[in-house]
């Protein structure tokens, strides 16, 4: 029978945990409303954006004078994947399902003999996947001093990637995050950024404007912006995706700890009552003896 001392001291711990998975809830909860509105404002613009340079790509699309960004290198045979994850921990399996997606594709490519690259943003991807993929890692970004993402963080990544296309060391980017839905759905999602791949919609509006100086200058302007674009709604989504199953994993680590706590209160009550029966019965037991 466990000591009564011991289940006090136990009862004592999983209360101050509780505790701490409670204020963590409550904080993820007020992060997740602010990080919500962010990526949900940002979407139509993400989205209009994006059905202006479809239009324009499938107009220019097969042209000889298209945007190397458009166009590609006439090759697939080096792949960047831009996995995008936390860099705080405690948030359910938020990391683990985007690195599996990522690891996925990892191998589906290197068995169709595909040379692989990754770029990492948020240490907690980048711990996960340097067990197996050491060796494919060239860059990380680390975001850990960022307090709240902005369109520059974007940029920057941006720039590294659209600098390492510009000289060659890459075909196909492609970037790894999930996107938000609610508190207790996010989707791993993978999303080809360079060379630019963009769904055409005959509603979208853009075949109803003539653009000056032509469409091929345009979407030269256009597309770098609309991979740093790319990035900053990826971000966006991820930073709600996070604080979502932050909450969701600490709401559940709350209500396990409040289960053990009453588990742990039975046993002790048991093991009190047990001992008290047994300091009767010696009593009992000494007073029939006299």
């Amino acid at each position: 029978m466990p000591n009564l001392k011991d289940l006090k001291n136990r009862i004592a711990s999983v209360k101050s945990t509780r505790k701490i998975t409670k204020a963590m809830q409550m904080v993820a909860a007020a992060k997740l409303r602010r990080a919500q509105d962010a990526a949900e404002a940002s979407r139509p613009y993400a989205e209009r954006f994006n059905a202006v340079l479809g239009s324009l790509s499938a107009s220019v699309g097969g042209s000889d004078t298209a945007p190397r960004l458009l166009a590609g290198t006439g090759k697939d045979d080096v792949h960047l994947l831009v996995v995008m994850t936390s860099e705080k921990g405690l948030c359910g399996g938020f990391n683990t399902n985007i690195v599996k997606l990522a690891k996925t594709r990892i191998t589906e490519l290197k068995g169709q003999g595909k040379t692989v690259k990754i770029i990492t943003v948020g240490k907690k991807g980048r711990e996960q996947l340097k067990r197996d993929y050491a060796d494919l890692f060239v860059a990380h970004v680390d975001l850990t001093e960022v307090k709240k993402i902005g369109y520059a963080n974007a940029q920057d990544i941006a720039k590294d990637l659209l600098a390492r296309f510009d000289a060659g060391e890459f075909d196909v980017a492609t970037i790894f995050y999930a996107k938000f839905q609610n508190v207790v759905t996010q989707v791993p999602t993978a999303q080809q950024i360079i060379p630019a791949a963009y769904e055409t919609d005959e509603d979208a509006g853009g075949s109803l404007y003539d653009y000056e100086p032509s469409e091929e200058g345009i979407l030269a302007d256009l597309l770098p912006r609309g991979v740093a674009t790319q990035i900053f709604s990826a971000l966006l989504e991820n930073g709600a995706s996070e604080q979502g199953a932050r909450m969701s994993a600490m709401d559940n680590a709350t209500r396990n700890a409040g289960d053990m706590i009453d588990k742990l209160t039975i046993e002790y009550n048991r093991s009190r009552q047990a001992v008290i029966t047994n300091e009767l019965i010696e009593i009992i037991s000494g007073a029939e003896a006299l």
